[in-house]
């Protein structure tokens, strides 16, 4: 896959320069970005409980708390490979739309 802007690239890459000031940095990072995930996934599962009474009563699922849900795992695999030191290239903190595709 190519890395040009508006085309899919392969998010989990090996890199093999890295800067130790980034590592440093990384921590911060690592700390912003839990507590992100953290409440983030607090209120997913909140709304996966909710949409489970949901699909029990009515028999179907509801969109905007299944995209709820799958925004929450698209930021999880979009910061994945920045917290596992995969990469120095800095994700937002704060959650972004992106999409996962599976081949």
């Amino acid at each position: 896959m190519t890395d040009t802007p508006g085309s899919p690239r392969q998010l989990f890459t090996f890199e093999h320069d890295a800067s130790r000031l980034e590592l440093l940095i990384r921590i911060v990072y690592w700390i912003l970005i839990g507590i992100v995930l953290w409440i983030y996934g607090l209120i997913a599962f909140i709304v996966l409980f909710i949409q489970w009474f949901h699909i029990l009563i009515l028999g179907r699922r509801n969109g905007s708390l299944s995209d709820f849900a799958k925004g929450y795992l698209e930021y999880l695999v979009h910061v994945m490979n920045y917290t596992y030191i995969m990469t120095d290239k800095r994700p937002e903190i704060l959650p972004v739309p992106v999409k996962i595709y599976e081949e």
